[in-house]
């Protein structure tokens, strides 16, 4: 009897301890884009890494693209599930920021190792590479070393491009030739209407296109050869660097004034940009760290040539006109 009386007990004791265990275990809700969620992405590394230290739950939420995660916050307001977004960037952070549902982060970034000093109050960066075009040297001998020379290829030299009201890359390469050719901007995408196979949605299906041939060169950044050299042992793959400059992407995360949980966010943000966390960033989002990592960042990376300057644009610049910009470009080309 008193052996049953004490089964009953413990039986009814798990039932109700149960949820208030679960109750005592934050969630930390994570909007970002698909291929940073994804199992081949820095998502899962960096969820297990935090989730040993913090004694909270990493739940990642992925839309199609990091311009659809701040449509989704826009549209959803204080009413959003998400504590922070993660995969941003600087083309679209003044954007962000006039929204108004970003936090000040709070942190101490001024030893973190980008090109330039980062003052941003709001949003912490956590890799970078220049946008750059990727070809294969197999069947491209001779690749162009500017936007012009492109253009005086033959016509049945092809690119492949990213739309730049759905993918950050395809703002990026908007941005990139304002900023090299300024006014002249709407005769350098008149010149490359001939050579674009096609214009995708996504980073994703330009650069499969490329992989498959149909396209001989396609956007990407100047660390995608990294890829194809650890993972695949392929040296085939390179960037073309381009005489007039290169501009830089810099990816970024915010926490979001509506979460419950910015204590929690903050410490997520310092974990991201620490070398535990930035040690995950380069082999599987393939892209530069903006921690110093020494000897354990993969020694690829040296090895990888980049360009000689680097075109920039101010945010005031970029919240100012890349509307009008992405007109030009999508009227030159049609």
């Amino acid at each position: 009897m008193v052996k049953s009386t004490r089964l009953v007990a413990a039986v009814l004791f798990g039932l109700f301890a149960a949820p208030v265990s679960a109750q005592e275990t934050p969630t930390l809700t994570i909007y970002t884009y698909d291929g940073f969620a994804a199992e081949w992405g820095p998502g899962p590394g960096l969820k297990a890494g935090f989730e040993a230290t913090c004694g909270c739950t990493v739940e990642w939420i992925a839309a199609d693209s990091s311009i659809g995660t701040l449509r989704r916050v826009q549209l959803e307001g204080d009413t959003t599930q998400a504590d922070m977004i993660v995969g941003l960037d600087t083309a679209i952070a003044g954007e962000a920021r006039d929204t108004g549902l970003f936090a000040d982060h709070g942190l101490d970034l001024s030893s973190l190792t980008l090109p330039e000093p980062w003052t941003d109050a709001q949003f912490v960066p956590f890799d970078y590479a220049h946008f750059a075009f990727v070809y294969d040297s197999d069947t491209v001998k001779t690749p162009p070393k500017s936007f012009e020379e492109l253009i005086a290829l033959p016509a049945d030299f092809k690119i492949a491009i990213q739309d730049p009201r759905s993918a950050t890359p395809g703002l990026g390469l908007v941005l990139w030739v304002k900023a090299a050719y300024g006014d002249r901007a709407a005769e350098i995408w008149a010149g490359l209407k001939p050579h674009i196979l096609t214009v995708t949605r996504e980073w994703s299906e330009s650069y499969n296109l490329f992989l498959t041939g149909e396209a001989d060169m396609a956007l990407s950044y100047t660390t995608s050869p990294a890829y194809h050299i650890i993972s695949e042992n392929d040296q085939t793959i390179h960037a073309a660097l381009f005489d007039e400059g290169h501009l830089a992407q810099t990816e970024v995360a915010g926490i979001l004034k509506s979460s419950k949980h910015q204590d929690l966010a903050r410490q997520f943000l310092a974990y991201l940009t620490s070398v535990e966390g930035q040690k995950i960033i380069p082999t599987t989002n393939w892209m530069l760290p903006v921690t110093d990592l020494g000897d354990q960042l993969d020694p690829t990376y040296a090895t990888l040539p980049q360009p000689a300057k680097t075109l920039t644009l101010t945010d005031a610049e970029i919240e100012a006109n890349s509307q009008a910009w992405i007109d030009e470009m999508l009227k030159a080309i049609q």
